[in-house]
């Protein structure tokens, strides 16, 4: 029988890339943000310098030094078991970010082969059963189920089946499979 397949974004789903871009944007605006204070807002409300925020994203080890989610890693590797697991990143936005990126994963997600590994431009050609991303201009187009991972960006998003960390990610999996 074959398994299902299950599209897993990076940035906000895997990596914590929050954390990361309000240290480096209070560092760099002298600002004091926290995720508690951006809650609920968009990403151009949050961090309004929109160039800093893309300096700082195509900056050399930024996305190579994110901080993997609580219980990702021991999530992906239990999914595993019962699908077939692929990592998309829209990561052509930032070229910098796809050595890093893959650096990233062979360093914290070793057991996902390079052959499931998908580093793109838009993930409306993604065709997998399940699509777990923090973005709604992606699981919008979703071919399969989308599943929404919470972030700062999208708590006020209500029409997606939403996961707020990696242990409700694999519940919400596993009905399915069961």
């Amino acid at each position: 029988m074959k398994k299902k397949s299950i599209a897993i974004d990076m940035d906000g789903v895997l990596a914590d890339i929050e954390l990361q871009l309000i240290e480096h944007y209070n560092k760099a605006t002298g600002k004091s943000l926290s995720k508690e204070s951006i809650e609920g807002l968009s990403e151009e409300d949050a961090f309004t310098d929109r160039t800093l925020v893309r300096e700082v994203l195509n900056a050399d080890n930024f996305f190579r030094t994110l901080p993997v989610m609580p219980d990702a890693i021991e999530s992906v590797r239990q999914l595993q078991e019962n699908f077939e697991v692929f990592i998309v990143s829209a990561a052509t936005e930032f070229p910098v970010s796809l050595a890093e990126k893959i650096a990233w994963l062979g360093e914290f997600f070793p057991f996902i082969k390079w052959e499931n590994i998908i580093l793109c431009g838009s993930k409306r050609i993604i065709n997998t059963d399940y699509m777990i991303d923090d973005h709604c201009k992606n699981l919008d187009y979703c071919m399969g189920k989308p599943i929404m991972f919470t972030a700062f960006h999208n708590v006020n998003q209500t029409h997606h089946i939403r996961a707020n960390n990696w242990k409700e990610v694999v519940a919400v999996l596993n009905q399915t499979v069961s």
